[in-house]
């Protein structure tokens, strides 16, 4: 994982009523980065800057080795690119579209498209109108892994499906990284999808982005304290609090740098310690974005 397979340096794009700020990341070779953000944070627009699609108006990026947009031709031939609204040609096969996939990249696999199908219980003589939305999903996730890309830039590829297609789609995302010299941007709202796959995990809000970081050091880093204050203790307020909920004597303290001598300092200050709660990445992205917009975090 020596390699850099994206790299945003200063990349911003400016609309009438939105701009994406300064955006400064490196994905390296073998990674999953989960980019997290509600809707309208400037996610898609990353991407679209990622695939050249559209073009940024300062900064530089480059994919793969190749500088975007200028190089994207050479680019693609080892992006796969899945969106949750992707359109395929309604009134053709799945197995038209393969055949037609497998005609312009000469690295198709056809044992492992065939294998796919299989999986996800789709039948290469079905016509893409007549598929569910779930279906749809998987087969453009079959198009794009049977292509074997360096890069697979997902797009919001879970929305909509139900509990049991998720766990598919997921579950080959999964066997896909056994390869690691394959890397995958997973770009989503759902954070539940992204802790699972991903070990690397991006914030977006507002087109800047407030976070990054390893997924186990924000796991290990965020905690909320849960106190019990007597009549005439302090609310303890000390470095890493990011912020204050609960109520009188019952607050719930946010941490995004715990320590165990947190602890300690509340009792000192006389407060009971009643919980030390972990938190989950959704936890972890709420208070992160509240905490930013309040003015906690800087």
């Amino acid at each position: 994982m020596n390699s850099i397979s994206v790299q945003f340096e200063g990349v911003g794009k400016h609309y009438p009523d939105f701009t994406l700020d300064n955006i400064s990341f490196e994905l390296p070779t073998g990674s999953i980065l989960g980019f997290i953000g509600p809707n309208g944070a400037g996610k898609s627009t990353t991407i679209r800057i990622l695939m050249g699609l559209i073009h940024q108006d300062q900064g530089a990026v480059r994919v793969l080795g190749h500088s975007m947009p200028e190089e994207q031709a050479a680019a693609k031939l080892d992006i796969g690119f899945v969106s949750e609204d992707m359109r395929l040609y309604g009134a053709a096969t799945v197995g038209w579209h393969m055949e037609f996939i497998r005609s312009i990249y000469p690295r198709w696999d056809q044992p492992y498209a065939a294998s796919l199908l299989h999986r996800f219980d789709i039948k290469p003589q079905q016509k893409i109108r007549g598929l569910s939305h779930g279906q749809r999903v998987k087969a453009a996730l079959l198009l794009a892994l049977a292509r074997r890309p360096r890069l697979l830039v997902l797009d919001e590829p879970t929305t909509g499906l139900d509990p049991v297609a998720r766990q598919e789609v997921l579950g080959e995302l999964m066997a896909v990284l056994a390869d690691e010299e394959r890397t995958i941007l997973f770009s989503s709202h759902n954070t539940l999808d992204v802790e699972q796959i991903s070990d690397q995990i991006m914030f977006i809000d507002r087109g800047r982005i407030i976070d990054s970081d390893d997924k186990e050091s924000f796991l290990d880093r965020w905690r909320r304290l849960r106190l019990v204050l007597s009549p005439d203790a302090v609310l303890p307020r000390f470095s890493g609090i990011v912020g204050v909920g609960g109520s009188g004597l019952l607050p719930v303290l946010t941490t995004n740098c715990f320590e165990p001598r947190m602890v300690s300092e509340c009792r000192n200050m006389g407060a009971i310690v009643q919980a030390v709660d972990t938190m989950t990445l959704e936890e972890i992205f709420v208070a992160n974005v509240q905490s930013r917009r309040e003015g906690n975090l800087v």
